[in-house]
């Protein structure tokens, strides 16, 4: 095969034959909920805050979109009982780019407000290490979202990645 044949293919195989080449992109996620009201109030407030819209709603769930993916909240009648823990085998968080320091300390702050609790306070708001500002917040149920603070620009979203200092 010749330099030339390569290029052909030099698309990631993940977005081969998706329009736009959002092979590999996250679709969405699903959260299951045992308080549907709660979760709406939490993550919707959260979502809608930095910029995300509602989507879609159901009896038993919501979804709220940015772009081409969407997360949805869901109260299935399919869930199991006992209490949400982010420390078991799963999903621990999930987390956000906020454009820009002042606006990461403006929802930071707010989150406080509306009932989110922030972890590692001890280590705020370098808990993810002296080059990552985040803040770690818990919502009523238990689920974790780390707020990550970058600069305006593709250059600064990086994030601690794997082996960082990131607590669990």
């Amino acid at each position: 095969m010749s330099a030339g044949d390569g290029a052909r293919d030099s698309a990631p195989a993940g977005s081969r034959g998706i329009p736009g080449g959002v092979g590999g992109t996250l679709h969405h996620v699903e959260v299951w909920v045992r308080d549907l009201e709660a979760a709406v109030a939490s993550w919707g407030w959260l979502l809608e805050r930095l910029g995300w819209v509602p989507y879609q709603r159901w009896e038993c769930g919501r979804s709220w979109r940015l772009g081409g993916t969407y997360l949805v909240v869901e109260a299935s009648p399919a869930v199991r009982g006992g209490a949400y823990d982010r420390r078991r085998q799963g999903v621990n968080h999930l987390a956000f780019h906020v454009a820009g320091e002042l606006e990461w300390e403006k929802v930071t702050a707010e989150a406080l407000e509306r009932g989110w609790r922030l972890l590692f306070a001890d280590r705020h708001p370098f808990a993810g290490g002296s080059a990552h500002r985040a803040a770690y917040l818990e919502n009523g149920e238990g689920f974790e979202v780390e707020l990550v603070a970058v600069e305006d620009g593709p250059e600064a979203v990086g994030g601690a990645g794997p082996g960082a200092e990131v607590p669990s």
